[in-house]
C-alpha cells in the first residue's frame, strides 16, 4: 500500500481526479473536508476505499490531527483564499514538523514570471524549506466551461471571457489528477516544476465552434470588455473576490500568457492528453 497521502481539494475539480487517480491504485488516501455532509461529496465509488479527515485553511487547530501519519501531502490553494501567508504557510510548516517526505503544490502555468499571484509566493516558500516539493503549473481547466460558465452555455448559448483572439492551451483536471497521483507515487519528481497543457492552443472561437459540434446547436463567443465581463459575472452572482481573480487571469491571457503548448503531460502518462473535443463529448449532459 506505502505511503499515506493527504488531499486538500479533495471534493473539487482537480482534487476528486487525484483522489480518484489514487484509490484506483490502490493507494492510502485521506481526503480533507470542511465537515461530514462536505464527506458526502466524495464521489460514491472511491467513498468506501478512503478516509475523510476535518482540515479548514486558516483553522490551525485541525492541521495536527489531519495530517498525522501522512507521508505526502497534495496542496492546493482555495480560490478564495488570497492571504496565503496565513492560511497556508501554516499547513506548509506543520507538515514539516510532521515529517511529511513531499508536498505537491498546484500552482499556474507561467507563475514564475508572476509575482502578482498568490501561487508565486507558496512556490517561494517550499523552495525555501526542507520538506521536497514538487511543482504542477497547469493551464485553464477544461472543466471551468462546466462549473464557473455552466450557466451562460446552457442558457445563453455563449461563451463570455474578455480574452479577445488570444489562444489558450486548455488542460483536462483528469490529466491533472492523473499527474499528481503519478508524482506522488513514485520516485524522481522532487524539485520538479511540470507545466502542465493540453496538447493544443485554441482561442475561444474556435472552442465555441466545436461546442456548436458536439452539442448540436450554435453556441457562440460574447467576447466582453472587462467591464461587460464584471456586470454579466456580477449579475450572475459570482463573488466579487473570485471576479477580481478572473479579471486577473482573463486580463493575463489577453496578453498571450496562456498559450504555451509542452508535452509534460505525454511523457509522463505515456498517452496525449485529452482534447477539448472530447472532453466537451463527456460532459456534453451538462450543458442540455
Amino acid at each position: 500500500m506505502g505511503s499515506k497521502i493527504f488531499v486538500t481539494g479533495a471534493t473539487g475539480n482537480v482534487g476528486r481526479e487525484v483522489v480518484r487517480c489514487l484509490v484506483a491504485d490502490g493507494r492510502q488516501v485521506i481526503a480533507a473536508v470542511m465537515n461530514q455532509e462536505d464527506a458526502a461529496h466524495l464521489d460514491a465509488e472511491v467513498r468506501p476505499h478512503v478516509e475523510a479527515r476535518r482540515f479548514v485553511f486558516g483553522e490551525e487547530t485541525t492541521y495536527e490531527s489531519a495530517l498525522a501519519g501522512v507521508d505526502r501531502l497534495f496542496l492546493m490553494r482555495p480560490p478564495q483564499i488570497a492571504d496565503v501567508k496565513h492560511k497556508l504557510f501554516p499547513v506548509i510548516d506543520r507538515a514539516r514538523a510532521l515529517g511529511i517526505e513531499q508536498i505537491v503544490f498546484l500552482s499556474l502555468l507561467g507563475v514564475e514570471r508572476n509575482r502578482l499571484v498568490p501561487h508565486y509566493r507558496v512556490e517561494r516558500y517550499l523552495r525555501g524549506g526542507s520538506v521536497p516539493f514538487t511543482f504542477l503549473r497547469p493551464s485553464f481547466y477544461m472543466q471551468n466551461l462546466n462549473t464557473t460558465h455552466r450557466a451562460e452555455i446552457r442558457e445563453d448559448d455563449e461563451i463570455c471571457v474578455p480574452v479577445g483572439d488570444a489562444k489558450t492551451s486548455f488542460i483536462d483536471v483528469r490529466d491533472i489528477g492523473a499527474v499528481a497521483a503519478k508524482v506522488l507515487t513514485e520516485p524522481g519528481h522532487e524539485g520538479q516544476a511540470y507545466a502542465l497543457t493540453g496538447g493544443e492552443s485554441l482561442d475561444y472561437y474556435q472552442v465555441a465552434d466545436l461546442f456548436t459540434e458536439v452539442l448540436g446547436r450554435r453556441i457562440t463567443y460574447a467576447d466582453p470588455s472587462i467591464f461587460e465581463f464584471v456586470r454579466h459575472s456580477r449579475a450572475r452572482g459570482v463573488p466579487w473576490t473570485f471576479v477580481l481573480v478572473m479579471v486577473g487571469l482573463y486580463t493575463a491571457t489577453r496578453m498571450g500568457t496562456a498559450d504555451r503548448v509542452t508535452d509534460t503531460v505525454s511523457r509522463l502518462l505515456g498517452r496525449p492528453p485529452i482534447s477539448m473535443g472530447q472532453y466537451i463529448a463527456d460532459y456534453a449532459e451538462i450543458w442540455r
